[in-house]
C-alpha cells in the first residue's frame, strides 16, 4: 500500500507528464499544421480584413502582416493622425487598398451607427478585434487613480467594442458562409491576475464569449478564435526590447496567424504556452505558492511603476 504522500507524488508525477505531452502536442501544432497547410488562407475569406487599435503594437502588426498577403485593410483607432499614417505605410508598401475609421471605443455614445455606414457594402472576410485597454501599472483595486472612470473605460474598450464589432461584421460572413474573427484576449484571463483585477476579468469575458460564439457559428462557416497572448513588445505592456519570452508585435502577429483554423484557443506563441502552462502546472501542485509568486511580481512591476512616474 502506499503513504498519503506516495498518493501525492504520484499524483504530481501524472500531472507533470501530462503538462508534458500537452506541451509537445502543441509544439507540433506550431511547427507541423502550417508546413501540412492546415491553417486557414485568410486572404481567401474576403477582399477586406476589419483591424481594431490598429494604430500600434499588435493591432498595427495585423494590419500589416493581413496586407502582405493582398488583403484590403480597415484601421480603426481614435488617432486620425496615427490612421492616416499607417494607412499610408500600408498602401505604399503593399500597394492595397486601405480605409480608415477614426473611433473612440471609450465614448458611451452609439458608434454602431457610423461604423456600420462606414463598412457598408464591403466584402469583410477578417475581423480583429484587438483593441484593448488596461492599468496604467499593477494596482489594489481600491487604490486606483480615478477608478471609476478607469473601469468604465477598461470594460467599454475590452467587452462592449468586440461586442459592437461582432454584430456589425459578422451577419456578412454568415450569409457568405465563411470568415474568420480574433478576438485577442491576454493569458490574464487564464491565471491569476491580482492588481489588474478587472482588466483580468475584462479578458476572461473576451474568452468565454469567444469560446461560445465559435460554437455557435462552426457549422456557418465562420471561425472564431480567441488569442491569450503573454507579454509582447508594445507601448500598453510598457516593454520596450523584444525578447525571446516578450516578442516583438511582427513576431507574435506572425507565429498566431499560423493557428487560425487549428486552434480555437491559444496563446498564438509558443514561449507563452510554455510560460502558461508552467503557471498553470504551479498553480495545480501548489496553489498558494503560484499566488505568492504572482503577488509578488506584481507588486515588484506597481513599486518600479510608481518610481517611475511618482504620483
Amino acid at each position: 500500500m502506499y503513504t498519503f504522500l506516495e498518493y501525492l507524488g504520484i499524483l504530481g508525477l501524472i500531472i507533470v507528464c501530462y503538462k508534458l505531452v500537452k506541451s509537445i502536442l502543441l509544439l507540433s501544432y506550431f511547427f507541423l499544421a502550417p508546413l501540412l497547410r492546415l491553417n486557414i488562407d485568410l486572404e481567401k475569406m474576403g477582399k477586406w480584413a476589419v483591424v481594431t487599435g490598429a494604430t500600434d503594437g499588435l493591432g498595427k502588426a495585423f494590419a500589416l502582416k493581413l496586407a502582405s498577403k493582398g488583403v484590403n485593410i480597415v484601421l480603426i483607432s481614435r488617432s486620425k493622425t496615427k490612421l492616416v499614417s499607417v494607412a499610408s505605410e500600408i498602401e505604399e508598401k503593399y500597394k492595397v487598398v486601405t480605409k480608415i475609421i477614426e473611433a473612440d471605443f471609450t465614448q458611451k455614445e452609439d458608434i454602431i451607427t457610423a461604423i456600420e455606414k462606414e463598412l457598408s457594402g464591403l466584402e469583410i472576410g477578417v475581423l480583429i478585434n484587438n483593441v484593448g485597454l488596461s492599468y496604467p501599472h499593477p494596482e489594489y483595486f481600491l487604490e486606483t487613480e480615478k477608478a471609476e472612470q478607469l473601469y468604465s473605460d477598461i470594460v467599454q474598450v475590452n467587452v462592449a467594442a468586440m461586442l459592437i464589432m461582432c454584430q456589425i461584421i459578422m451577419p456578412g460572413m454568415v450569409e457568405r458562409k465563411k470568415g474568420v474573427v480574433i478576438n485577442v484576449s491576454s493569458t490574464a484571463a487564464d491565471i491569476p491576475s491580482p492588481l489588474l483585477s478587472v482588466y483580468g476579468a475584462s479578458k476572461i469575458f473576451v474568452s468565454k464569449f469567444t469560446r461560445d460564439l465559435g460554437s455557435e457559428y462552426k457549422k456557418r462557416g465562420v471561425i472564431v478564435q480567441c488569442l491569450v497572448p503573454g507579454f509582447v513588445a508594445t507601448k500598453m505592456s510598457k516593454i520596450k526590447r523584444a525578447t525571446w519570452m516578450a516578442p516583438s508585435p511582427g513576431a507574435y502577429v506572425s507565429s498566431a496567424l499560423k493557428t487560425v483554423g487549428i486552434q480555437s484557443h491559444t496563446t498564438g506563441y509558443f514561449p507563452h504556452t510554455l510560460h502558461l502552462n508552467f503557471i498553470k502546472l504551479m498553480e495545480s501542485l501548489s496553489p498558494r505558492f503560484a499566488e505568492w509568486i504572482i503577488v509578488r511580481t506584481m507588486l515588484n512591476l506597481r513599486k518600479r511603476a510608481l518610481k517611475r512616474y511618482p504620483q
